[in-house]
């Protein structure tokens, strides 16, 4: 049966999986989701002896539903191949009492790349399959991670620019470098002077400009999306949860059966929405623990039922999760107001024109598989400590929000199910951050002396992500303030 997709601000609208994911957006502005979560047609006995690969085949072909067998598998084939350093795709790694997925033994070294890897092959499958002639151009947003995996993903692809948006000091300098320094003559990287939810406003403001569509159209191109608004960078975001489960199972870690609970580091919403989703599929998961740093909105939220981006944006050591715009939240506000788009419509028009909006009773006691947590700063560098002393084992920043928040909702509530933490970056990847946490005498030090240094601590191998920005040239040096995105767009597409 084929599976279609909803506009969250429009229920009427109906789009096929590839139409989706060309999209990136839905014209009204909405996000795109499916008309019901289906279910795993395998059982757990079968996949835990699957490879990531076929796994990834099991999930998404309930999703992708007008992609043949071939296609899919070719995208799926194409995308997880040597580019990672490791044959497994995703590690399970045993911390101390929790289970760390590593999801960054990709190219751009974060979890990024589990998605990214593979939407370039759906989105030009999506155009050969919807007879697109227009160049589609991809336009991002990132909060550091997005755009480096994305530009990597996209690089040279045929058919294709991308264009991606980063605050300027709003990332870390390895982030910052591996984006300005990437190759590809269709890729343009820019600087804007605010922060992430300036420039994923901008890039929403693009998406919606009728008149720029226009303009586009008449110069042949036509805009898609690589971040986690489209359907086509959640829908293989939901294939490691499932694939982590099994591997639990096949370690003999877990019984069969037996629920866990998972915890995401999150920013905007996309990866811990992924996990919801594979739980509706039939993963036994029982908690989905958000684990927010200082910018948290996310845990005020499932708190109170008021989602309130009114408040000081705080630049941390977290930078990926520095957000305060979680943009797919709401298509999970949509499917906890039973899929009634227009009350979503209302409460996303609030949140537009007061920065504020709250959910109805009924709605929040559809949240009880969600636990929100938060993890100050010296809670964050203290949980990257301890870990280190205890076990030897380096994680990133954004991983040590999730692993405090996870050991605190342990501690407070007396829930005993195993723990599945989502390591979500490489510690390489912010460097600084991480090595001070480990040792004070670091702080002074230069980011790149300190490389040679993690490794021999961590007994890892460098990243050969790392190591090939130690001397790349600067690619891309574009600067704009956050209300001259569109102007910058049509100068880069001589439109």
């Amino acid at each position: 049966m084929n599976l279609l997709y909803n506009s969250t601000r429009n229920g009427e609208k109906k789009a096929t999986a590839s139409e989706a994911i060309l999209k990136g957006l839905a014209d009204d502005g909405g996000l795109f989701v499916p008309e019901y979560i289906p279910k795993l047609n395998v059982t757990m006995d079968e996949l835990k002896s699957m490879s990531y690969q076929e796994t990834a085949f099991e999930v998404m072909k309930q999703f992708l539903t007008d992609f043949t067998e071939e296609e899919l598998k070719h995208c799926i084939n194409s995308a997880y191949d040597s580019k990672f350093d490791t044959e497994v795709i995703a590690p399970l790694v045993k911390v101390g009492d929790t289970y760390h997925l590593e999801l960054f033994h990709g190219a751009t070294i974060a979890f990024k790349d589990m998605a990214l890897s593979i939407l370039p092959h759906l989105l030009t499958t999506a155009a050969k399959k919807n007879r697109v002639t227009k160049e589609i151009v991809i336009l991002t947003a990132t909060s550091g991670d997005t755009g480096k995996a994305a530009l990597a993903g996209f690089a040279d692809v045929p058919g294709t620019k991308i264009i991606v948006f980063y605050p300027k000091g709003g990332v870390s300098r390895i982030q910052e470098l591996q984006m300005v320094t990437q190759k590809g003559d269709n890729t343009s990287v820019v600087a804007i002077h605010g922060n992430f939810d300036n420039a994923q406003s901008g890039v929403k403001a693009i998406f919606e400009d009728k008149e720029l569509e226009k303009e586009l159209a008449e110069a042949r191109y036509q805009f898609s999306s690589a971040n986690s608004i489209n359907i086509g960078r959640l829908v293989p975001q939901v294939v490691y949860y499932v694939y982590a489960y099994a591997k639990l199972l096949e370690n003999e870690e877990i019984a069969p059966g037996e629920e866990i609970n998972v915890t995401v580091p999150t920013g905007n919403f996309g990866n811990i929405l992924a996990a919801y989703y594979a739980k509706q599929m039939g993963v036994p998961i029982a908690k989905l623990i958000c684990a927010s740093n200082e910018n948290k909105v996310l845990f005020d939220f499932f708190r109170t039922g008021v989602y309130d981006k009114n408040r000081e944006f705080i630049l941390t050591s977290s930078p990926s999760m520095d957000i305060l715009i979680s943009s797919n939240l709401e298509r999970l506000i949509y499917t906890i107001a039973g899929q009634d788009a227009q009350k979503n419509a209302e409460l996303m028009a609030e949140l537009r024109e007061k920065g504020v909006y709250e959910i109805t009773p009924e709605m929040r006691e559809k949240l009880a598989d969600f636990e929100g947590g938060f993890a100050t700063e010296a809670e964050c560098a203290e949980t990257i400590r301890k870990t280190y002393e205890r076990t030897g084992y380096v994680m990133d920043t954004h991983t040590a929000v999730a692993a405090s928040v996870c050991a605190k909702y342990r501690r407070d509530s007396g829930d005993g199910r195993k723990c599945l933490v989502a390591s979500t970056a490489s510690p390489y990847k912010f460097i600084h951050s991480v090595m001070t946490a480990i040792d004070e005498k670091y702080a002074s030090a230069d980011e790149f002396s300190l490389i040679d240094e993690l490794s021999s601590i961590s007994g890892t191998a460098i990243p050969k992500a790392v190591e090939e920005i130690r001397n790349a040239d600067i690619r891309h040096r574009r600067e704009c303030d956050a209300d001259c995105m569109k102007e910058i767009v049509k100068e880069i597409l001589s439109v």
